[in-house]
Formats: structure tokens, sequence, C-alpha cells
């Protein structure tokens, strides 16, 4: 073999180094707009307060304000049983008591006109995991949301990806509008549609669920259709020459070889309905997300505290299962 022949090639060429010049500009303009500077000279005295070098940081400050308000956290409820309707006192809910609380405040005494103390006693019934149990039946309808979500999503997806692959549909109009209906659902964020949807519908879980149905199937149309189209063609072909329909193609060569992508694709859609279902509930679209915003705007940060780790909990949870699931489907 002659070595003087064989050239080793350039890992980069001129137009390489161009595009990589023209990126970092970019970047270096826009990371002038969003205030890219100030947050990295931010972070860096947070973490230098946060091992001593410098006496104080705003952003540690903040943070270390926050997580102080969330513990301990709250897992009981106590309710003044005046305000429980058909209360019986002989019919309580498990592990629950009834307690006499007493509050001193000042009031102003008519005779003397001066302002003396007065205690009120009241009867509460105390229900030592009463929030947990709330927390998680919020827990579970948000589930329940992502997975209805989900199902809708691959409902409508599936129809769409077949009108817009090349491989099954062969008329350039109907891929045309199967594709404007998926990139029309898909730049739509669930966040803007549930706020719309809440409108519609009224608060609760069936926005909730549109909302994560409508990008769910925009995002799983384009994906169905990328895989259908890149799948090995000499099955299809071989049907098709024999004689048979679109519908025996899709049956015989397409489905059999895309169906671990399918499933795949729709695990994954799953799991990030698992954690946009707890996001679109702050504007109202049930589940969690609407109970934590609650608790947010009350100052309740106890009940925040709660709610956070038991989402922490329940995605870290899915997030082992579904990365299972998705392994046995491929």
């Amino acid at each position: 073999m002659n070595s003087a022949a064989w050239n080793y090639p350039a890992p980069f060429g001129t137009r390489t180094v161009a595009i990589v010049i023209m990126a970092f500009a970019l970047l270096w303009i826009t990371g002038q707009r969003v205030e890219m500077g100030r947050m990295i000279s931010m972070t860096g005295e947070a973490a230098l307060a946060a091992v001593g070098i410098v006496p104080e940081s705003e952003v540690a400050d903040g943070f270390g304000a926050v997580a102080g308000k969330l513990f301990p956290l709250q897992i009981s409820t106590r309710t003044e049983v005046s305000r429980i309707e058909n209360f019986d006192p002989r019919h309580l809910p498990p592990f629950a008591r009834i307690e006499t609380a007493e509050t001193t405040t000042q009031a102003l005494n008519p005779d003397t006109l001066e302002m003396e103390p007065h205690t009120e006693r009241t009867t509460v019934l105390v229900e030592p995991v009463g929030y947990l149990v709330h927390v998680a039946a919020k827990m579970l309808e948000t589930l329940e949301i992502a997975l209805w979500g989900t199902v809708i999503a691959i409902l409508v997806g599936f129809p769409l990806a077949l009108g817009a692959a090349r491989n099954i549909t062969h008329s350039p109009a109907l891929r045309g509008v199967a594709g404007a209906a998926i990139s029309l659902l898909r730049s739509i964020p669930e966040m803007i549609s549930a706020l719309f949807l809440v409108i519609a519908y009224g608060f609760g879980p069936i926005a909730g669920i549109l909302a994560l149905a409508f990008y769910g199937a925009g995002y799983l149309g384009k994906v169905y259709a990328e895989d259908m189209e890149g799948l090995d063609p000499r099955p299809q072909e071989a049907l098709a020459a024999g004689g048979a329909n679109m519908l025996a193609q899709l049956r015989w060569a397409v489905l059999p070889q895309a169906m671990p992508r399918f499933i795949a694709a729709a695990l994954y859609v799953l799991d990030r309905n698992m954690r946009m279902a707890t996001v679109i509930g702050i504007v109202g679209a049930g589940g969690i997300g609407q109970e934590l915003k609650g608790r947010y705007d009350m100052y309740d940060y106890g009940h925040v505290g709660t709610i956070l780790v038991v989402i922490f909990l329940v995605v870290f949870l899915l997030d082992r299962a579904a990365a299972h699931l998705r392994r046995a489907a491929l």
C-alpha cells in the first residue's frame, strides 16, 4: 500500500469554522438580551456564599427564605366542627379525633371601654394524615388526566400520521392537510391551550385532558409519520406487487416494523404528560397543580412543601417504570 496516496481527512474545514463562529456570535448577542451575564454572576455569587467565601447573596437568601417556609410539611387537617355539615361525632374518619382549641384575643369591654383578653373555645376535628390523603387524591386525578390525554393523543395522532406519511398516503393534498394539522397541534403549548379550554369547559380535568391530548397528538403524528417513512420499504413493495391493498400493507408490512417505536413514543408522551399535568393545573385544569396554585396564593407554604414532595416521589417512580417499559418495548 502506498502510504503517500492516503490522506487522513481534516476534522473540520473553513465552512465548519465559519458556522461555529456564527453560532458563538448568535449566542453572544442573544445572551446579552436575556441577561445571561447577570444570571452567571448571581449564580456564582450564590455558590460562593454557600461555602462562606462571600457574606451574603440575593439568590441564596431568596432560596433560603423559601426553603424555610416549606418545612415542616403539613400532612394533617384541622377543621372546626361547626363548619362540617351534618357532623356526627360517633362516626369519625379513620384515625381522626376531636379536640377543643382555645384562642385568646383582645376585645373591647363595652363597660370599661378598655381592651381586655377574651378566650374563645372551639371544637375541631383533627385528621392526622387528612391533608396527605387529600394530596394523594389530587395526584391520582393528575395521573388520570395524563393517562386520558395520552390515550386521546394516540387516537388522534395515529390517523394524522397515516395521512402525512408518504409511503401510506400518495395524495399530496391529503398529506398537506394532515401535515398542517400536525403542525397546528404542535405549535400550541399545553399551557396556552389549557387557558382557552378552561374558558370553554370550566375549571376541572376536562380542560387538562384536552390540552395534553392536542399537543400529544401533534407530536405523535409527526413521530409516527417519520417512523413509517423510515421503515424498510421492501416488505410493503412485495405486498403491493402481489396486489395487496393499503390496509393489508399497513397490517402486514408497516405495523410489525413500526410497533416497537410507536410504543416507545407513546410511553414518552405518557411520561411527559405526567409532568405537564401537574403544571397545567395551575391555570385551573384540575389535578394537583390546581391545589398547588391555591395553597401558594394563600401563603400556605407547609402545604406547598407537601405537594412538591409528593410530586417528586410520584414522578421519580414513574420515571423508573417508564424507562423499564421503554426498554421492554424496544
